[in-house]
């Protein structure tokens, strides 16, 4: 029997994995050959996707996983139907996806990877047209208060930010302020997403949404870059309605090499990368490993890893 990794994990999360089964590591994450009588266990991470003609291609699995929190790379729906369980690491990027969220704010507001780039031109000089700003006194918007959203808006408030969530259900307790949607898009000086993605948050963030922001208002996405209709995004940057976007994620990874995304210099985009720190890439892939293993040896995992739907 085997184990079929998509993608490579962590070093010591592997040498869990060959303790308990043989290891089979797939050359296309996207297209694995192997002998799928014999997989037991299926583990991603965010490219490789685990699908019900994969799952069904597989007599013997008893469980798939994925080392990260999002799960749309995987088909929950036909695990479930197939009952088959799903590990994953919820909660795992938490601090590091904040921390990125918080330095993507910083880095837009006040310009300092576009003033470092100047500097290593030689351009000294531009310094006499800086127009950066601080986040004191800015107003973030979050909208999805989960984990990540809950982290930001704490560090965004040690900074001075004034926070406002968005929320159609039970207030949220000060010292933030819950708004509906359209009360958050209006005042907001800074937008930042942090929602699953799924049919109802797909394009959440489209024309309609853009235009009643704040004119020069900025927009930062830590979370799924299909959250935001991505023409009319280009459209709003174009347009100088949006201030300013910064992204650790896009609809489409990586860019076409003419997306005008990468011309702009009031965009500021990084690799995907808000989750890779070397702590939180070792805990969310041991976490996730340790679960499997114990499905793998007949025990019971932590509860707070398998997905419910």
């Amino acid at each position: 029997m085997s184990i079929l990794l998509l993608e490579s994990l962590h070093p010591m999360a592997e040498a869990m994995l060959v303790e308990v089964d043989t290891v089979v590591r797939a050359v296309d994450p996207n297209a694995p050959q192997t002998n799928f009588a014999e997989v037991r266990a299926i583990l991603t991470r965010g490219r490789g996707r685990i699908t019900e003609a994969l799952l069904r291609q597989c007599p013997n699995l008893l469980v798939i996983a994925r080392a990260g929190v999002g799960l749309d790379n995987l088909d929950t729906g036909a695990a479930a139907k197939l009952k088959i369980p799903v590990v994953f690491a919820p909660g795992g990027n938490t601090l590091t996806v904040a921390e990125h969220t918080i330095a993507l704010i910083l880095d837009l507001v006040r310009g300092i990877s576009r003033q470092a780039a100047a500097v290593a031109q030689g351009r000294w000089e531009d310094r006499a047209h800086y127009k950066g700003n601080e986040i004191r006194g800015l107003t973030l918007g979050v909208i999805g208060f989960g984990n990540i959203g809950k982290r930001v808006a704490l560090l965004a408030h040690a900074f001075g930010m004034r926070v406002l969530v968005a929320s159609h259900r039970a207030p949220i307790l000060l010292p933030y302020e819950g708004l509906p949607l359209a009360e958050v898009l209006a005042q907001s000086d800074v937008l930042t997403l942090h929602l699953p993605l799924s049919p109802q948050t797909r394009n959440l963030i489209g024309a309609t949404e853009l235009a009643a922001m704040k004119r020069g208002a900025m927009l930062v996405n830590t979370a799924r870059g299909a959250l935001i209709d991505g023409a009319a995004l280009r459209v709003a940057l174009a347009s100088g309605n949006l201030g300013g976007f910064a992204a650790d994620v896009l609809e489409v990874e990586p860019p076409l090499c003419d997306d005008a995304l990468l011309r702009s210099e009031r965009v500021l985009l990084t690799p995907h990368t808000a989750s890779l720190t070397g702590l939180s890439y070792q805990s969310m892939c041991l976490d996730t490993v340790k679960n499997v293993c114990a499905i793998l040896r007949g025990e019971s995992p932590s509860p707070q890893n398998i997905f419910r739907g």
